[in-house]
This record gives structure tokens, sequence and C-alpha cells, in this order.
């Protein structure tokens, strides 16, 4: 006797929520609306009468049934693509194919990546930066760096850094709003937004306790470049996340507002592909990436601990 299976579609959304946490990132991953992703979900959940995930205002969690059925799904994504590698004709060797995020890639991974290529000058690698669901190994990638508050069951997560969070404009746009008593107001500013960012400005505030911002107006855009190079064009605030903005805070195009960044509760992680401990090329690109993120990491400990040391 047949089984009737959810719409495919549906479980893709599914996937990508759950391992997101988040009904924009997955959106933006997928190519699609979140609305999109939310309909879909609601459709599953309808049709196996359960719920999937308890929707608060500024907060996407699993429920132990979500959790539990994430990871039947990731697992069986998970089969479908080693089916599919194990197929004839499939390449026994091929470059590195990596999948990462537009601004991470150019502003973190490339910079470091001649690095590798110095160590490993036979191996090729390739580096996708589109958003859409990653299947290993069905679509041809052996890594991907991906933002979340936690590992995902049914891959190999590792982590690699954290992010930090800070108002940044122009030189310019922040002494307009230096006050009479030479503090900064914040509250006559125009804030900046990315509309993908699962920690945007209502996150910090939150974290920072600040008050009487109206974190709901400003300008939106959907690419964190987008948003530092309005903020450079004079035109508001933006959420400054290191390391994405030190190359503007290097060069003083952009500035902080506080003394010091805080800590958002994401991070970057390295989620590899099933055997990548196995080949010695793609254990070794492992092992160079995470020692470059150990080393950044703690550069950035040092360089926040010296700053704060001079504010002391």
């Amino acid at each position: 006797m047949s089984r009737r299976l959810p719409p495919l579609s549906s479980l893709r959304f599914f996937e990508a929520a759950g391992r997101y946490q988040s009904f924009k990132l997955a959106a933006a991953e997928l190519n699609v609306t979140p609305s999109a992703v939310s309909h879909g979900i609601v459709s599953l959940e309808q049709a196996l009468g359960v719920e999937l995930f308890i929707r608060e205002p500024r907060r996407l969690t699993l429920t132990p049934e979500g959790a539990d059925y994430l990871l039947y799904v990731s697992k069986a994504f998970s089969l479908i693509a080693t089916g599919t590698q194990r197929l004839p004709n499939r390449e026994a060797h091929r470059t590195i194919a990596v999948s990462c995020a537009p601004t991470l890639a150019s502003r973190w991974l490339l910079p470091r990546l001649p690095g590798f290529c110095n160590q490993w000058p036979n191996i090729n690698v390739t580096v996708d930066t589109s958003r859409h669901q990653v299947g290993f190994p069905v679509d041809g990638f052996d890594f991907a760096i991906r933002m979340s508050r936690a590992p995902v069951a049914g891959a190999a997560w590792t982590r690699l850094f954290g992010e930090q969070l800070a108002p940044v404009c122009s030189p310019v746009y922040r002494d307009s709003l230096v006050d009479e008593a030479g503090n900064v107001d914040l509250r006559r500013a125009t804030l900046i937004h990315v509309n993908p960012a699962s920690e945007d400005w209502q996150a910090w505030l939150d974290i920072t306790g600040t008050e009487g911002v109206d974190a709901s107006g400003g300008l939106r855009f959907d690419t964190i470049q987008l948003a530092f190079e309005a903020a450079i064009a004079g035109l508001g605030v933006a959420l400054g996340r290191r390391p994405l903005v030190d190359r503007e805070l290097a060069a003083q195009t952009l500035v902080e507002l506080g003394p010091a960044a805080v800590s958002a509760e994401t991070a970057y992680w390295l989620v590899s592909s099933e055997g990548a401990d196995h080949r010695p090329d793609l254990l070794g690109f492992k092992r160079w990436l995470l020692t470059e993120a150990e080393m950044f990491e703690r550069n950035a400990v040092t360089t926040d601990a010296d700053a704060q040391t001079l504010i002391d």
C-alpha cells in the first residue's frame, strides 16, 4: 500500500525554518517570501494535525513535536542526497564547494582564502553565494557557512565565531546626533534595517536596555551591504555587524555610536557534508577554516579588551 507523504515543498520550508528558527532566513535561503514559508508550514501543520512551531512576537521556536519531526525530515533529505551521490558516473573527486552568504564571503572568507590555496595549491575552491537550500551532497556542496543560534540536528555543525552588534553611521551624521550635553541621541536618528536579519534593531535595543527609540520606522534594505552603503551616504544609522563592518570602521567611513559592541545570540557555523572528515582535502579545508576562525575570534576579544581599557 502506498504511503501518503506531505508535499516536498512544505517539507523544505519546514526544514529550513526549523534549522534557522526563522521564517525570514528560511525564505531568503529558498528564494521565496516569508509569507510563502509561513503559509506552507501552516498547510503542513494542518495536514499533519500537529503544531510544529511556537510563534511569538519576536521569536520562533520548535515545539517538542516539531523538533522530533525535524530529525526525520533532515535525515530523509540526507538519504536522498546520499543516494543521488552514489549514482553511476558521479565524479570521484571534485573541487571543494562552499556555500556562504555574499557579504561574509567577500568580507571575511575571500581575504583569507589565499592562505588555504598556498597550503593546497592543487585544490580548486568554489564559493557559491546564492541563497538557496543546500542539500548535502546532491547539490554538489561540501560545506556551508550558516548563521544560527544553535546547531541543528541532521548535519555536522561546528561553531566558527560569534557576531557583535553596534550602531554605526558616517562621522558627519554622528555629529548631527550630538545633543547640547555632548551625548549621542539615538532617538533623533533614522534607523536603517536589514529585512532578512534575524537580529535587527529591536534585538539590540532589548539587549542594551535602550528606551525611547522607535524601531518600527526608518529605511529598509534586503542586504547588509546596502545598509552599510546607506549609512556611509549619511542616510541614517545602521546596525553594524562585526566582522562584516570592520573594513568600514578601519577606514573610518563608518564610526560606532557606543563604546563597545554587544554579542548577538546568533553565530556563524560551518556545516559539513557527510564524510567530510574522510577526504584529506576536505578535512584540510575544515581544519584550516576552524583555525582562521579561532584566530579571528581571539584577536577580536583582545581588541575589544584593549578598547575597554582605553575607555576605563
